[in-house]
């Protein structure tokens, strides 16, 4: 059985870490150095860096941030935000980066995925994907969830697998922040038509959302922010909480 991933993710902007809810109301959760240091210590598997507002402000994830949180950690980190470019990605590899994350400038060039898992290994290629339901159908939202378009989620995310993306991170927007668990019948959906990971993300609150999602959305990881960011849930006792429900973590 494969080991399920618990992974912080945390959300930058001017610097700083952000979280809102339903990707609005945004409030300061501290510096994200500082937190992915945290994170390490605690047993976190992975973490995630959103850039949130490079895209809308039409320029690159912060080189230098990403380089300070490579000295600090010991775990692999994924970064994400205005990214369009292999000399982009080359140069986010370069400062310590293990994965990138693509999102709006996939969809609106999808054969980015391609040149990507072509030059640097499909194992570097997380596509996210923020989405909502429309009267009960998913689309795909972009520029952090604020321009809608007709793409539809589940043929979005095999279009993505198969121009050799490694691994997808789903969020549903209508559970962003929320804490009223994650969106499993979508996961499950994902997970069950799709050979690649699936990152769960979007509306933990509780142990027994990770729980939920790994069990009934059958997905591969399991992303969440403020109740890490806020010290709710502490990550060694959902580890533990996880292996008492049989689902294995690595401890």
């Amino acid at each position: 059985m494969l080991t399920k991933r618990i992974i912080p993710c945390l959300d930058i902007k001017n610097g700083r870490t952000v979280k809102g809810v339903n990707f609005v109301d945004l409030r300061d959760a501290g510096d994200p150095v500082e937190l992915a240091k945290q994170y390490a210590e605690m047993g976190a598997d992975e973490l995630v860096f959103l850039d949130i507002s490079a895209t809308l402000e039409n320029r690159g994830t912060t080189l230098e941030m990403v380089l300070h949180v490579a000295e600090q950690v010991n775990i692999p980190f994924t970064v994400g935000g205005g990214i369009s470019s292999i000399e982009h990605v080359d140069a986010l590899l370069q400062c310590g980066a293990d994965k990138v994350s693509v999102n709006s400038s996939a969809v609106k060039r999808p054969e980015l995925i391609n040149e990507l898992a072509d030059k640097f290994g499909s194992q570097c290629v997380v596509v996210a994907i923020d989405a909502k339901q429309v009267d009960g159908e998913w689309f795909v939202h972009l520029a952090g969830g604020t321009i809608p378009t007709e793409i539809k989620l589940f043929d979005w995310a095999k279009e993505v697998e198969a121009r050799g993306a490694g691994e997808i991170l789903f969020t549903s927007m209508d559970h962003d922040g929320t804490k009223n668990g994650f969106a499993n019948k979508a996961l499950a959906k994902l997970s069950t038509e799709l050979n690649i990971p699936i990152i769960a993300s979007g509306g933990a609150g509780n142990v027994q959302h990770f729980v939920d999602t790994f069990k009934e959305g059958k997905s591969d990881a399991a992303l969440a922010a403020s109740v890490f960011h806020f010290g709710e849930i502490p990550i060694p006792e959902l580890k533990k909480e996880l292996k008492e429900h049989n689902i294995e973590v690595r401890l």
